[in-house]
């Protein structure tokens, strides 16, 4: 089965075409148009200039993966598409765009939740025949910091939160604090590599015992006030202010994945998310999981962590596998669509 997937829940238009076969994944393309210089003059993502780019770029994106898997249209079995959670503007081009080729075309659709894609996004790696379940998934990306229990795909239990900010949320706003550019997540952990990660001391909220939970509005106030006391800010205490920070954020994430995994008695942890590709938050998961016995532990490759069409098409071929499919007519933008519950 061969599956062309399209992402638009935000920032970036995305198109994947992945071939699934005999449970494995062949990735024929990845083209993805990226916006990140458009909304960096903003300091974020404006949610209608970003629907204006999708409905500029969606479609020679598309002609451009079909070109480079060397494919035609008569070799699409099925077309996935980012249905939720994401910018409502934003996953209606997708959405729309999606149910235009379906009805032209006559092929089917598939609805894909964007952290089903995220949870998937480890699977084409060659560690993927290690994945067994119980398993225990991390989602970070810029707004979603998640704890998942997945006893097979599809099904879903959400276990740990964030109760504000996103872990990705938290680096992109610190990173305005400290005057860098957005996106913060790669320029904070390219300046925290040349800093002092114990320069500050910054909160690690809801670190109790047993809580699953995630916060980070208290960190992101604290660097605040840090930086304040600062008005003239050298590069080396830019530095240590992003290696503190940095560190401040990434633990609670180990920590409370390694609890999950324990908890949930997980045979494999997952990856997942934007800021999955943050290297001291991939090494220090390897780390923790080469303590645990018997659990597993796959990541994406950085190509597949950032919001993606190839994550969308591997998801979406597994549920055409299943012939769970959305006629053009009932397909819809649902930009609150909670991963949890689904079957």
């Amino acid at each position: 089965m061969r599956v062309l997937g399209i992402e638009t829940s935000c920032d970036d238009t995305s198109v994947g075409i992945v071939r699934y076969k005999s449970g494995r994944f062949a990735i024929e393309s990845q083209v993805t148009a990226s916006q990140v210089l458009i909304h960096r003059r903003y300091g974020g993502v404006v949610p209608e200039v970003a629907a204006r780019e999708h409905a500029l770029t969606i479609l020679p994106t598309i002609t451009a993966a079909l070109a480079r898997a060397r494919r035609r249209w008569s070799a699409i079995d099925a077309i996935a598409v980012t249905a939720g959670p994401g910018l409502n503007t934003a996953l209606l081009v997708g959405v729309e765009t999606a149910r235009t080729l379906g009805y032209l075309l006559k092929k089917p659709l598939v609805a894909v939740n964007h952290i089903e894609g995220h949870v998937v996004s480890s699977w084409a790696s060659p560690a993927a025949n290690a994945i067994h379940f119980p398993a225990v998934a991390l989602i970070v990306s810029g707004g979603h910091t998640e704890l998942i229990h997945i006893t097979g795909f599809g099904r879903y239990r959400l276990i740990g939160r964030t109760l504000d900010d996103a872990v990705g949320e938290a680096f992109d706003k610190t990173a305005k604090i400290l005057g860098l550019p957005y996106p913060g997540g790669p320029e904070i952990a390219r300046r925290a590599s040349r800093g002092n990660p114990q320069a500050f001391i910054f909160p690690r909220a809801l670190m109790k015992a047993g809580s699953l939970d995630f916060s980070y509005s208290g960190l992101k106030t604290a660097v605040l006030y840090e930086a304040q006391k600062h008005h003239a800010r050298s590069p080396r205490l830019v530095n240590d202010l992003c290696a503190s920070f940095q560190q401040a954020a990434l633990e609670p994430l180990i920590e409370k994945t390694r609890r999950a995994a324990v908890q949930k008695k997980a045979r494999t942890i997952i990856l997942g998310g934007g800021v999955a590709a943050n290297a001291n938050l991939r090494s220090g998961l390897e780390q923790m999981v080469a303590a645990l016995p018997r659990v597993t532990y796959v990541q994406p490759a950085l190509s597949l962590c950032m919001d993606n069409g190839v994550m969308i098409a591997m998801a979406g071929a597994i549920r055409a596998q299943r012939k769970d499919y959305t006629a053009w007519p009932r397909l819809q933008a649902d930009p609150n669509w909670e991963l949890v519950g689904q079957k």
